[in-house]
């Protein structure tokens, strides 16, 4: 085995559930889904294609019908992508993956805007490239971006830049305007940008915009721009057991960049699953009718855990502009992997630590409040209260 890869930290958030799984008194918020199932007409759709026997291979890149639906769902939200932009792929992670692969060697030098999910700034690591973290900056509870920190950092000697916005775990989200800079600086430098824009629907804007889309690279970049864009079913479909994504390549002569893909995923996984993409191609159709519906619940979540949490004292908080998350911190918990063990070992309570998304969240805990039940979060909000003798 590499000896790069026990450096490797293993994921804090599976150390604190695999303390509560199977316990039917816990009430767990530490993974990052709704408890809602996938719509019934996704399911049936899957389980349709299944009864007809498409059991086998597909393209490596996607079904042709999946993809022509993917460009017309993205250019509906955003500029307008063609089919020969987009590579389905076995998970939003198998996407982030396979985008390093095309773009990262060993020794090569990535920035990360942080905190993050760590799968993001782990698989260039797992590729031998070097990661320089730029943190965000908490500000009364909300994370907020040093934007000239960050084109600093941005040099010709960067291959990479890795951000994820709408962000997980703070809910931070880009503005068109540090996009377009991050973009022009890009430019000059000779930068990929590498955008996870898993989150892009699960987004409230200034109010004018709500459920329909958070500001997107896609809007504001040329075709021919070093710019790859990772998505994937799992969040804006409550689709995460599904394990569907997809990218949106630069268009480049002679379709480089998609022949690249095509390899990888041949290496990776050599297709997604058939009956899996009948199941995407229900919920692309569905979508103007579903996600609206989706994102109104997610808000009424988030109201409802941030009006608790904020009547709780020592506590500090903003409501997250995007994501299915609350990001806080307890005043006086600096170890956030040995409360958030204690909240479930005493209280029943399952939080995600902030370690567990890089040195810079610690001190703070991750509450995911996609929950259609209100009532589970404000029992969940009344057991952090026991948990703190308040």
């Amino acid at each position: 085995m590499r000896s790069s890869l026990a450096a490797l930290p293993a994921s804090r958030i599976r150390e604190v559930a695999n303390a509560g799984l199977g316990r039917p008194d816990v009430l767990a918020f530490w993974f990052g889904e709704s408890d809602e199932v996938t719509p019934a007409e996704v399911r049936e759709a899957a389980a349709a294609s299944l009864a007809r026997g498409e059991t086998f291979y597909a393209h490596n890149l996607g079904l042709p019908e999946v993809r022509e639906a993917l460009a017309r769902y993205i250019s509906a939200l955003h500029a307008p992508v063609g089919p020969e932009r987009i590579a389905v792929t076995s998970a939003g992670v198998s996407a982030l993956m396979v985008a390093a692969q095309l773009l990262l060697a060993a020794g090569d030098e990535v920035v990360a805007v942080v905190p993050v999910w760590p799968n993001i700034t782990a698989q260039p690591e797992i590729l031998g490239a070097r990661v320089k973290r730029v943190s965000l900056h908490p500000r009364q509870g909300a994370w907020k971006l040093d934007l000239q920190e960050l084109l600093d950092a941005i040099t010709p000697a960067t291959r990479a830049l890795l951000v994820n916005a709408p962000n997980n775990p703070t809910g931070w989200t880009l503005s068109r305007a540090e996009q377009q800079a991050i973009l022009d600086h890009c430019r000059r430098t000779g930068t990929w940008i590498v955008a996870d824009e898993v989150y892009e629907r699960l987004w409230w804007g200034d109010g004018s915009a709500a459920g329909r889309a958070a500001p997107s690279f896609v809007d504001i970049a040329e075709a021919e721009d070093r710019l790859v864009v990772t998505q994937s079913f799992s969040k804006s479909f409550l689709m995460t057991g599904w394990r569907l994504g997809w990218l949106v390549l630069p268009s480049d002569v002679g379709g480089r960049a998609l022949a690249a893909t095509g390899k990888l995923l041949e290496f990776n996984s050599s297709c997604a699953p058939v009956f899996v993409q009948r199941g995407a191609l229900q919920a692309l159709a569905m979508a103007d009718e579903f996600v609206p519906g989706l994102v109104a619940r997610l808000k009424a979540g988030r109201d409802t855990l941030l009006e608790g949490l904020q009547a709780l004292p020592g506590i500090e908080v903003a409501p997250p502009p995007g994501g299915l998350y609350a990001f806080f911190r307890v005043e006086g918990q600096e170890d956030s992997l040995a409360f958030a063990k204690r909240l479930v070992a005493e209280h029943g309570l399952g939080l995600a630590p902030g370690s567990a998304f890089g040195a810079e969240g610690e001190g703070w805990l991750r509450w995911c409040f996609a929950s259609k039940d209100l009532e589970r979060l404000r029992l969940g909000v009344q057991r952090l209260a026991r948990a703190l003798r308040l």
